[in-house]
């Protein structure tokens, strides 16, 4: 949450409930062939190709695991097509609650914001097997996983292992990774200001690949996003 961006167009590697704090915000995307929608929130599904542009000054973007209960109790809270779900029943509470909220705000407070938009946890796939993968990418030890040789450990072919991996997770194996790659960043920039050395240490070939996939990811270069003087805390 924080000053409105000029965001690019982007692909996020998981759905993505945007909120215009102080002002609507306009949205497109691909799949509709641009047909612009004014809005105050807005759930963007993984994968999908989109533009946003802000019309107030702050913005707050919660990124939620595509097939997790709470991304459907989020979906259920709003109306609209599979890749684009608009007007969230709570989007008042979301965006007044999100005016008041800082770097030093306490992580409950966020936790609660995050219960507003969709009531419910992060439990994911049905299937054990992918459900051992999704952890094992959310760890440090994931970030080089690769999907043959996680299909030969759970006694897949490949092919079945990312058809598998696709229905349970909502995104796919490749996408799932690097969104786990992009949250190790996060985590090790806590504690580790270097960000060319976290980059690499998550697993990305090199900080340009890393500068490169942030941005299809998130509209916008992290040095960019940096530059605004962001508080990161995992939790």
């Amino acid at each position: 949450m924080g000053p409105s961006l000029v965001l690019d167009v982007h692909s996020g590697s998981v759905s993505c409930l945007a909120v215009g704090v102080d002002g609507e915000f306009t949205v497109r995307v691909e799949n509709e062939n641009g047909t612009p929608h004014l809005v105050r929130t807005a759930l963007i599904a993984a994968r999908t190709r989109n533009r946003i542009v802000s019309h107030g000054d702050r913005m707050a973007f919660c990124y939620l695991d595509p097939a997790s209960p709470r991304e459907r109790a989020c979906r259920r809270m709003m109306s609209g097509s599979a890749e684009l779900a608009l007007g969230h029943s709570r989007e008042l509470q979301l965006s007044r609650l999100a005016a008041k909220m800082e770097g030093s705000t306490p992580i409950a407070v966020a936790r609660h914001w995050v219960d507003l938009a969709g009531p419910g946890d992060r439990t994911l796939a049905a299937d054990p097997r992918i459900r051992q993968v999704a952890h094992r990418l959310s760890e440090g030890a994931g970030r080089q996983l690769s999907a043959e040789k996680t299909a030969a450990e759970a006694g897949l072919s490949v092919s079945m292992f990312l058809r598998l991996f696709r229905a349970q997770m909502g995104t796919t194996f490749r996408r799932y990774r690097l969104w786990a790659r992009m949250l190790r960043v996060a985590t090790l920039l806590e504690t580790w200001p270097d960000l060319s050395t976290a980059a690499v240490e998550a697993g990305f070939a090199s900080p340009s690949h890393f500068s490169s996939a942030f941005h299809a990811m998130f509209g916008l270069r992290p040095s960019q996003l940096l530059a605004q003087g962001v508080t990161i805390t995992a939790a």
